[in-house]
């Protein structure tokens, strides 16, 4: 052993020279690799380079790595202990490596200058410390995971760790040291003598180097080696390589410093491009031990693997590999792997046999992730045979299928588990009680979307005390959640959303916040929290990060002091629709980065304190009620990014506050009330990709600059009152890809620089001023261009210019020119490939449509209508669901369409002079959804074969002159929701089939020779709303005895003019629920009757959808007038022109909501009800030319809305009532009754009014009057005005429009109140 000191202190560079042991010792590895099992409680290894270290919290606390990753090649620390340098110096194999020169170079562990060294030359190895070999049994008691990255190999890197060794071996001779190996001395100085020659023969081979064969082979690789287009991933290691300097400094090359052979080799994220094939230059570098190729594109022709013989460290993740057999063959052969990383490579399968061999061969992996790798072959009851040193599996959407076997929670040494994104996968209850009760040293969980709907809730509880971070999101966990689960003190990150059905308490939820005093991150989106008050959130940990509650059905005031928690970096709201609360004042700096409020009841004005988050990266407020206007202070927030305050009631100017905003990228004031111009200062915003403007009242200019701006791509400021012009574009952009100016007001003529935005996609100039001439030439230079739309600027042209052969427009999709003033076909389209929607609506094209023209196309939705078409030939296109000719001078028979039969979803055909029959082969479109063939000159019968079309949810034949029968052909499979035949010849009686359409909202079938009882079999259909049976021959009383559920949606029945008897059916009206208690809050969500007709077309056609637009003729003042688009807030019940009898039933009062009614034209006698004063939305009341007697009710006058009123022709008698809305009726409405008198009427009343009870005094009804007249100004023409209003609201028509509208809702009311006073003081 003398000898051995004496050789340590003559040649200190023999301690890295040490001889490879056995493979059995648990230190030692080949070429100083210390990745085989270190002491008990060993690390884990990372997949990327890194050790993952467990310690405890410094002053800046670290932040949690969610998923822990794995780097194989690093060693784990030596262990310097008594028990620690005994192993090392008792192994019998490291005195026989001494003396055997086959062996290759050892090096010793890397350690750092603490005197370890001294310990381990020094100390008697038989002195033993009982307290330092104790293995730590609790949980570790840092609060994270610190990642800590080390070098390959275990080379002393720092010359002073020699010159320590040195010094210590220097005073070694003053210490007498009996060296014991396996309990036996060395009792001969011959072993010494040997021991010395040995390694005198490796101290003369210490500084030998291969460094041409290493280079060469390096730089042979990075000469066949290319880069992807388009990557922001490189780090440009293969670029620095330098061949005047040793390879061994190069970046990502790691070698051994005895022998100089390359060990570890890292190119990830390089973007690189290459052949891995067997003579792939790589190869030649037989000492790899440790390689990192992620993040590059890899093809895999074949492979040399198998050359690695020493490979622990492996990962090739995200490196596109797409031959599964070849693969996985060649790394079944590296069998002292012990970090494996295959993930995201999304062309990779595993089978089941393949698996079996991975987990047979690899029997020292610790690690193993293989995310995004196809493993649906693999039966999950094969997972149990993985090796039992595994510390991390990671088997994140591998589409594993089936029960989860319960054995692979045997791998109890397991520190981080994922399976997540294995929606096939279920894990009942019993499996995951074995798993929290064996998996004791598990920290990471993560089970995201894995099917646990079997699993209790109260199983939590059993998780071991060292989870640190737990992911169940969308696991379909479902009840009360268990409180006690929130005793798992460690954790730091907790994430419980997308489980929709389980239940969070108030009670439940104070645990949590209270006991989680290590949590970081809460994770809580769509889970049940409605019985959990704001303000338990009070009691939250002070060292809360990111705390996320979206859909939440949170309710009540959210409580400001959260918004103060000192590390709060992250705050999620959004979507809890009935929570509110403010933006509190506050005069202090805040961590918050995020805050996300949207579609939340946040109310308020902006303080001016908002500007103090000055580190606040995204702000979404969007769809909540703030108002007023945007505080100046927001220019402070010089690191936001994204900017929301959409779908607000905010105000005034938009502030020039976006100077210092360099960082921001999306910016958002959509659909607020801001006026001005847009500012300047959004000329900064150099990074900014989106800016939404939209819906505004925004004035001025379009700003040329806006087109300048380097990275915007989405530019929205459509639905405002910019007047324009566009000036022109000096520096285009070449990001721009979206433009939406439509629904301005924007003059003069596009600039012909607009068009060098060569890299636009998508252009919207609809619906404005815009003048002069489109080119072709002009159109050419947008070779990206998708989609444009033009339409509705009728002074706007567009220019064929005749060399439309030279133009290709090759991805075009949509084209919209509606309204532009075209008077021909645009035939320049025929090279237009990909061309799918094409709108030439409502121009002047007249004449002949020709085949040629339109050949080349492949369009699926044509829209020819509101033209001059006289012919169009027979055309084809294989895909074409959409063909609108309405209204052209189109004669003779039905257009022939040779299209494919499966592919048509919508024919509208009507307004032409047609005069042929329906072709039977219009029955062959299968999928047809919308027929509407109205207004022509139709003849024949309805075809049967219309009954084999299950999908037709419109069917439109009114105005034509169909006869015979209406066919029975509604199966019980149909789809029908509306049903037009109003106006033909038909005959018979309505068919019985008719109750299978259980989707039927609108039945039209008036004006016809139809003879038949009233169809009260109708009222079981429960989505029926509309029925018009008027001028028809109908006959019989009405049954009044219908049952109470009959006919639940009914708004509108007209039966007039036929020939029904009897009494008026008093129970019918009962039943009416559509017509009565309509809330004031429902009738704006009610929308139009046959809206989702609109969506299910939708479905089947491109973005540009043709409406279908339902409409019926009502009697109003005595003349029909069409409602187009028929609101579900209108209601209407026509009984006129029929032979009803006896008196009006006073359950008509009960109607609330009814708008109009009439009875006229019967023989209905008795007195007017009092109950009719109850109908308080009525505008229109028509019961002229009847029998009625006695007193008009003085009750009508409380009916405000009402604008149309005829009692004429009756036998009335008194008083006319005076008041409201009866000042502004005429003698017509009152004539043909004799014994009426008083105003308007000549003739006065002799006995004085009665004293009303209505009004206690003048003043009062003065003030009553006005309040009163002001409603009635809104009730002058109530169904023109919701229409009209209802449409703007909805299609988000220009602010400044919707202001005019306001504007003469306000003269309206004005002009109602100048009839009633001049009214007024007439009878005064």
């Amino acid at each position: 052993m003398l000898s051995f000191l004496i050789m340590a202190m003559q040649s200190p560079g023999f301690l890295v020279q040490l001889l490879k042991p056995k493979e059995n010792n648990r230190y030692m590895t080949e070429a100083g690799n210390m990745l085989g099992s270190t002491a008990e409680d060993s690390e884990p290894v990372a997949s990327d380079g890194m050790i993952v270290r467990y310690q405890p919290p410094v002053e800046e606390a670290p932040k949690p790595v969610l998923k822990p990753v794995i780097d194989s090649k690093i060693p784990p620390e030596f262990d310097a202990s008594s028990g620690g340098m005994k192993d090392f110096w008792m192994n019998i194999d490291f005195v026989k490596a001494l003396v055997d020169d086959s062996h290759i170079p050892f090096a010793p562990p890397d350690l750092h200058d603490d005197g370890a060294w001294e310990k381990l030359l020094l100390a008697n190895p038989f002195l033993e410390n009982g307290e330092d070999g104790k293995k730590d049994k609790e949980c570790p008691t840092d609060s994270g995971m610190e990642v800590e990255v080390t070098g390959s190999g275990t080379h002393l890197d720092k010359s002073h760790n020699f010159e320590l060794l040195l010094q210590n071996m220097g005073n070694s001779h003053y210490l007498e040291i009996e060296p014991i190996v396996n309990g036996s001395q060395l009792e001969t100085s011959e072993n010494l003598e040997l021991l010395t020659e040995q390694m005198g023969h490796l101290t003369s081979e210490s500084d030998h180097r291969d460094e041409i064969p290493k280079r060469s082979a390096l730089l042979d690789f990075k000469s066949t080696t290319n880069f992807l287009e388009f990557c922001f991933l490189s780090r440009d290691i293969i670029q620095t390589w330098n061949e005047s300097k040793d390879c061994c400094s190069w970046e990502g090359i790691t070698c051994d410093k005895v022998k100089g052979h390359v060990i570890g080799l890292d190119l990830s994220r390089n973007c690189l491009k290459a052949n891995l094939t067997t003579n792939s230059s790589l190869f030649r570098l037989e000492k790899l031990q440790s390689l990192n190729l992620a993040y590059n594109h890899f093809s895999n022709l074949s492979f040399g693997f198998d050359r690695w013989k020493g490979l622990t460290y492996l990962n090739l993740s995200s490196s596109r590999y797409m031959d599964s057999s070849l693969l996985f063959d060649e790394i079944f052969l590296l069998s002292k792997l012990v970090s494996l990383d295959l993930s995201y490579n999304f062309g990779l399968h595993l089978d089941n046999i393949k698996f079996q061999m991975l987990v047979h061969n690899l029997t020292e992996l610790r690690s193993l992730i293989l995310d995004f790798v196809n493993m649906s072959l693999v039966v999950p009851s094969s997972l149990p045979n993985l090796t039992s040193s595994l510390e991390h599996l990671s088997l994140s959407f591998c589409q594993l299928q089936g029960n989860f076997p319960s054995q692979v929670f045997q791998l109890t040494k397991l520190v981080s588990l994922d399976l997540s994104l294995n929606d096939g996968l279920l894990l009942d209850n019993i499996k995951f009680q074995m798993l929290v009760h064996n998996l004791t040293e598990l920290r990471f969980l993560n089970l995201d979307f894995v099917n646990m709907s079997l699993v209790v809730p109260s199983s939590l509880l059993n998780l071991t005390s060292c989870l640190e971070h737990l992911s169940l999101k969308g696991c379909s966990l479902q009840g009360n959640f268990p409180s006690q689960f929130f005793q798992l003190m460690k954790l730091v990150s907790l994430d419980l959303s997308l489980n929709y059905v389980l239940l969070l308490d108030n009670l439940k939820f104070q645990m949590p916040v209270h006991n989680l005093t290590e949590l970081r991150f809460l994770i809580l989106d769509d889970v049940n929290m409605s019985l959990v008050m704001p303000s338990s959130l009070l009691n939250s940990t002070s060292s809360l990060e990111h705390l996320s509650l979206s859909f939440c059905d949170l309710q009540g005031n959210f409580p400001n002091q959260v918004f103060q928690l000192p590390f709060l970096q992250l705050l999620d709201l959004s979507y809890n629709s009935h929570l509110g609360g403010n933006l509190p004042e506050s005069n202090q700096s805040s961590t918050l980065e995020s805050l996300i409020l949207a579609n939340t009841n946040f109310s308020g004005e902006l303080p001016h304190s908002i500007g103090n988050l000055k580190l606040l990266k995204e702000l979404n407020l969007g769809s909540c009620q703030f108002y007023g206007s945007i505080p100046r202070s927001l220019a402070n927030l010089t690191k936001i990014t994204q900017l929301d305050f959409d779908s607000n009631l905010l105000q005034g100017k938009i502030p020039d506050v976006f100077e210092k905003m360099h960082k921001l990228t999306y910016l958002s004031f959509f659909h607020n009330s801001f006026d001005g111009e847009i500012p300047t200062s959004m000329l900064n915003l150099t990074h900014l990709t989106h800016l939404k403007l939209s819906s505004n009242k925004l004035l001025g200019p379009v700003p040329s600059w806006l087109f300048s701006l380097p990275s915007l791509s989405h530019l929205d400021l459509q639905n405002n009152c910019l007047t324009g012009p566009i000036d022109h574009v000096k520096m285009p952009n070449l990001i721009l890809q979206e433009v939406y100016l439509s629904n301005n007001m924007i003059s003069g003529s596009i600039p012909s620089s607009f068009f060098d935005l060569v890299n636009l996609t998508i252009v919207d100039l609809s619906s404005n001023n815009l003048t002069g001439t489109i080119t072709l030439d002009m159109l050419s230079r947008l070779v990206d261009l998708e989609d444009l739309d033009l339409s509705n600027n009728s002074l706007l042209s567009l220019s064929n210019n005749g060399t439309a052969v030279n133009y290709s427009f090759p991805n075009l999709r949509s084209l919209k020119f509606s309204s532009c003033n075209i008077h021909k076909f645009p035939s320049f389209l025929r090279k237009a490939e990909k061309l799918q929607e094409l709108d030439i609506s409502k121009n002047k094209i007249s004449g002949q449509i020709h085949k040629w023209e339109i050949e080349g196309m492949s369009l699926s939705s044509l829209n020819l209508s509101y033209n001059f078409l006289t012919g169009i030939d027979s055309f084809g296109f294989e895909n074409l669901e959409t063909i609108d000719l309405r209204s052209n001078l189109l004669q003779g028979s039905l257009p022939s369409l040779s299209t494919t039969w499966d592919s048509m979803r919508n024919l509208f055909i009507s307004g032409n002079n047609l005069t042929s029959e329906i072709p039977s082969s219009y029955c062959n479109f299968t999928f047809l959804r919308v027929l509407v063939l109205a207004n022509n000159s139709l003849g024949g019968k309805i075809p049967k074969c219309l009954g084999n079309l299950s999908d037709l949810n419109i069917l439109d034949l009114r105005m034509n002159k169909f006869h015979g029968g209406i066919p029975n052909l509604f199966d019980k499979n149909n789809s029908l929701i509306t049903l037009h035949l109003n106006g033909n010849q038909l005959e018979g009686i309505l068919p019985r089939s008719l109750v299978n359409c259980s989707k039927l909202e609108i039945l039209d079938v008036g004006n016809n020779n139809l003879n038949d009882t009233f169809p009260h079999w109708l009222g079981v259909l429960p989505s029926l709303q509309v029925v018009i049976l008027r001028s028809n021959r109908f006959h019989g009383a009405i049954n009044n005895s219908m049952p109470t559920f009959y006919f639940p949606q009914l708004r509108i029945i007209d039966i007039a003019q036929n020939d029904f008897m009897g009494l008026l059916p008093s129970n019918y009206f009962k039943i009416l629920k559509g017509m009565r208690d309509v809330a004031p809050a429902d009738k704006v969500k009610l929308g139009y009757v046959g809206d989702y007709i609109q969506c299910l077309i939708n479905a089947s056609c491109l973005a540009s959808i043709y409406f279908y637009k339902d409409s019926v003729k009502v009697t109003m003042k005595g003349s029909e007038r069409e409602l187009v688009r028929i609101l579900k807030i209108f209601t209407n019940i026509d009984f006129s022109s029929n032979q009803f009898h006896g008196p009006i039933p006073d359950e008509l009062g009960e109607l609330n909501s009814l708008l109009l009614l009439n009875l006229s034209h019967n023989s209905l006698n008795g007195q007017i009800p009092s109950s009719l004063g109850k109908l308080a939305e009525l505008e229109s009341l028509d019961l002229s030319s009847n029998k009625l007697e006695g007193r008009i009710p003085e009750q009508l006058t409380k009916l405000t809305f009402l604008s149309v009123l005829n009692l004429s022709h009756n036998e009335l008698v008194g008083h006319i009532p005076e008041g409201n809305q009866f000042s502004t009726f005429s003698n017509d409405s009152y004539i043909g009754n004799s014994g009426l008198c008083g105003f308007p009427l000549t003739k006065k009343c002799e006995e004085p009014r009665p004293p009303s009870s209505q009004f206690d005094g003048e003043d009062d009804s003065i003030a009553v009057f006005e309040w009163k007249f002001a409603l009635a100004g809104y009730g002058c023409g109530l169904v023109l005005g919701l229409s009209l209003g209802y449409i703007s609201f909805t299609i988000g028509k220009p602010w400044c429009i919707v202001k005019k509208v306001e504007k003469y809702q306000q003269k309206l009311v004005a002009r109602c109140k100048q009839v009633w006073l001049i009214s007024n003081s007439r009878e005064i």
